[in-house]
């Protein structure tokens, strides 16, 4: 079974430990190994009833196949958007599985979506530790950034898409020509493009990509903030900003590290809000004081989409928020579970999209939205992503030997048989007649952070190969 390769998680809630194995099943039922010829990666996560592959899905899926235990491996299925770029950088969001061909609309022509290619390249160095790799990648990520710039990005410095680009759904964007959600996400992987040239010690490219960075960071907050609503907000035509356009996109600005921490308390108070993105399962798409709100979801007008409710939690951690972000991700989790298991009785489904503030999928009156069942590549984020770095709390770093835990109290809990590159780890909690003890399994030296936050107590210790433990009441 699938479960003997990839790591164990351990958590007080069984149904979370079931959820997280469930997960890998069904990525192991649709995980096709390919025999057709390069440039199609031999293996890769079929999710969609077309033979075609997304960049934006491969992305997602990126992101939770990075704890397969290298079982289901993503690099080639980004590296295949790789082998089919055009010598003008351009990558499309979607490709014809048989003859290579970008599959695109008449509102996208060229096929846009949103470039989260370094952010991922930059998780897969630390979660594979391959440097190489990105020595490799850099130039097609350079590439794929000019092209973006060269075909969207105003005379204002700012990125005009087509709304598809943006991942929005059925949200109706209101004339917006400047969309917040795009503009932060360049910022964000202007961001990461730096952080890549620092790890490479290119200090050209970190420069340079931190001059971008800067400059649209600098943009959003004078053109997008308002001041009296405390919120960013998209730009029409005349760059005024739509205030009756409130949206979750608005929150790709905390990952990118665009608010001051004053800006991200007002943010993040909204999210606390339950007149705005505070509902039962967070985070809504649009607030529930947004005229489109809809209980019933409506598609994304009032649902709650797992990869929207990531990002805001990978937000929220970048603002010293830990615990408040694992509080919504729990939530978030139960309302996946409610959903699969209504009743004793009867067994239900997951969802691309959620109800905001009661079991089940979103209920669209748009004929032309369709909430797509079992979608995997949000699904993983949630189940396997959040489940390791939020809920349990692990942050793993290949390339620095670390892995840092973050508990906000003591709970039976842990992940066994990670793998750390050609090192097998366990990390685990239990409470034993001695008190609370860290039981700590690994082949190779690596360097242990435990933080625990209502005993005040954090510790950064050396693990050496072999088996240790830990006392708690002893650090």
């Amino acid at each position: 079974m699938v479960r003997d390769f990839v790591p164990c998680v351990h958590f007080y809630d069984q149904d979370f430990v079931d959820m997280y194995d469930r997960t890998w099943v069904w990525i192991e039922e649709n995980w096709k190994e390919n025999m057709r010829p390069a440039p199609f990666p031999q293996g890769f996560l079929h999710t969609g009833e077309d033979n075609s592959i997304s960049l934006f899905d491969c992305c997602l899926e990126s992101l939770f196949l990075v704890y397969s235990n290298q079982k289901f491996d993503p690099c080639p299925q980004i590296d295949y958007f790789y082998s089919v770029q055009q010598p003008d950088g351009r990558i499309s969001e979607r490709y014809d599985a048989t003859t290579n061909q970008p599959v695109v609309s008449e509102d996208n022509p060229l096929g846009l979506t949103l470039p989260l290619l370094p952010y991922v390249e930059y998780c897969f160095y630390h979660k594979i530790g391959n440097k190489k790799r990105l020595k490799d990648v850099v130039e097609h990520l350079e590439r794929y950034m000019n092209w973006i710039c060269a075909n969207w990005q105003d005379e204002n410095g700012l990125f005009c898409v087509p709304y598809e680009a943006c991942r929005m759904g059925n949200i109706d964007r209101h004339g917006a020509r400047y969309t917040v959600d795009f503009n932060a996400v360049m910022a964000l992987a202007a961001l990461y493009m730096s952080n890549i040239g620092d790890i490479l010690n290119d200090k050209e490219l970190s420069f340079r990509y931190k001059r971008v960075y800067f400059s649209l960071k600098t943009r959003i907050n004078s053109m997008m903030w308002d001041g009296e609503s405390r919120f960013y907000f998209d730009l029409d035509d005349k760059e005024e900003r739509i205030v009756c356009n409130k949206h979750i996109g608005c929150y790709w600005t905390m990952l990118a590290e665009i608010p001051n921490f004053e800006y991200a308390e007002f943010l993040i108070n909204q999210l606390k809000d339950p007149q705005e993105f505070g509902t039962d399962n967070p985070f809504p798409c649009l607030p529930v004081s947004n005229p489109d709100y809809s209980p019933n979801g409506d598609g994304y007008r009032g649902g709650v989409v797992p990869f929207f409710t990531y990002m805001v939690i990978k937000g929220l951690v970048k603002y010293t928020t830990s615990i408040f972000a694992r509080e919504c991700a729990i939530r978030h989790m139960y309302f996946i579970l409610d959903t699969l298991h209504p009743d004793e009785d009867t067994v239900g489904e997951v969802w691309e999209v959620y109800k905001p503030t009661s079991e089940g999928p979103s209920i669209s009156r748009d004929p032309s939205f369709t909430n797509r069942r079992r979608y995997l590549p949000m699904l993983g984020l949630i189940t396997v992503t959040l489940m390791v770095e939020n809920i349990i709390g692990l942050d793993i770093s290949l390339p620095r030997k670390t892995v840092e835990w973050m508990m906000p109290s003591l709970e039976a809990m842990g992940i066994e048989n990670l793998s750390l590159k050609r090192n097998f780890i366990t990390i685990l909690s239990n409470k034993n007649l001695r008190g609370w003890e860290i039981r700590l399994e690994s082949e190779k030296l690596y360097y242990f952070t435990i933080e625990i936050l209502d005993e005040q107590k954090k510790k950064t210790l050396p693990i050496p190969s072999g088996k240790c433990s830990m006392l708690i009441d002893k650090l």
